[in-house]
């Protein structure tokens, strides 16, 4: 199972798609929003992916207890500040889409309601993302599908009746290319409530790519999750976590990001094919497997005793397995110690 986003092929057989989230790591800020997409370029990442909503898309302006946070990063906000504090704003897209196209990285993003789908599609976003918070919403998932694009979906907080639901919302709406990314919603996540061995199960179960939106802290859990078979990496970044923001805290810097890419790479390297064949790699080494060598000069017609031959390296004799074969024969001609036993020289 395999498609594409752009010209960057997604599956199994080809290095792990690495997503460095920039979210709200812009800080306010359109040129931070430019550099941190250069320096996810600069550091390997295979796509930079934005969030699309208001404040106003994602809640009201409320100071009822209902829409307070309380406990974790963000305690004390109330949800329409932190969103405004966090959000994209609409006019830099189109902007930020170019800028991203000019510096030749792919670029796609989260829409969290209609409005925002479309202002995506109005740009030609290749791919989708559906959020975790977003994923029982049915209807929007629903209608990013109708677009016929590649679509993510994270799948934090949820039970197996709702991914399944989210699942059926997605390829009802015509869906054929989508990622499930094991996700464990909180910021940061604990490392021993990763609980990556779900991610294979997932894919399996819903028959989708597999994959991680990985919010643990360092690059580990990603290197693992590959180990595992994830073919798609997200992970916030940014520029750095003292400029704090929203998201800051979770973020990887530029040197992780650069790590993240190079080390995924080579744990997907790694996992290689089921098989026995020798590996190229281990063909000089053949040669000091142990075999059998004459340990002492004999004469022609000398009958072999263990006193005679001994297993030991290097590999140019007759393999160990033969030993017992070779005691009480005789040797056809004279042979000195330090001579690899060879069939042309045993009678018999």
């Amino acid at each position: 199972m395999t498609f594409q986003i752009q010209h960057r092929h997604i599956g199994p057989d080809h290095p792990p798609y690495i997503i460095a989230e920039l979210s709200a790591n812009h800080n306010g800020n359109i040129e931070r929003a430019f550099e941190t997409i250069k320096a996810a370029k600069a550091c390997g990442a295979s796509a930079i992916k934005i969030q699309t909503y208001t404040a106003d898309t994602m809640t009201i302006d409320c100071d009822r207890e209902d829409f307070m946070i309380h406990g974790g990063l963000w305690d004390g906000f109330k949800l329409y500040d932190l969103y405004k504090w966090a959000e994209t704003p609409y006019e830099w897209h189109k902007e930020i889409f170019e800028f991203a196209a000019k510096i030749g990285i792919t670029l796609f993003s989260t829409p969290f309601d209609e409005s925002a789908a479309d202002l995506l599609e109005s740009l030609n976003a290749p791919a989708y993302k559906i959020a975790s918070f977003e994923a029982t919403d049915l209807p929007l998932i629903k209608y990013v599908a109708k677009k016929g694009k590649p679509m993510i979906m994270s799948t934090g907080m949820c039970s197996e009746d709702e991914i399944e639901e989210a699942v059926a919302a997605a390829r009802d709406g015509g869906c054929k290319e989508l990622v499930l990314l094991h996700c464990i919603s909180s910021y940061p996540a604990p490392m021993e409530q990763a609980n990556l061995l779900q991610m294979p199960h997932l894919a399996k179960r819903f028959n989708t790519i597999p994959g991680l939106s990985d919010h643990t802290l360092g690059t580990t859990a990603s290197v693992a999750a590959v180990a595992l078979g994830a073919c798609l990496i997200e992970k916030h970044f940014t520029l750095s976590r003292q400029d704090k923001g929203p998201d800051s805290e979770f973020s990887i810097e530029p040197h992780e990001l650069e790590r993240l890419c190079t080390d995924t790479k080579d744990a997907w390297s790694a996992l290689g094919r089921v098989g026995f064949q020798r590996q190229q790699a281990e063909e000089s080494s053949k040669r000091y497997r142990r075999s059998v060598y004459f340990v002492k000069d004999m004469k022609a017609g000398e009958v072999i005793t263990e006193a005679h031959i001994r297993r030991i390296r290097p590999g140019y004799g007759v393999a160990p397995k033969y030993f017992d074969q070779l005691l009480g024969r005789t040797v056809k001609v004279d042979v000195a110690r330090g001579m690899a036993v060879q069939w042309e020289l045993i009678n018999g």
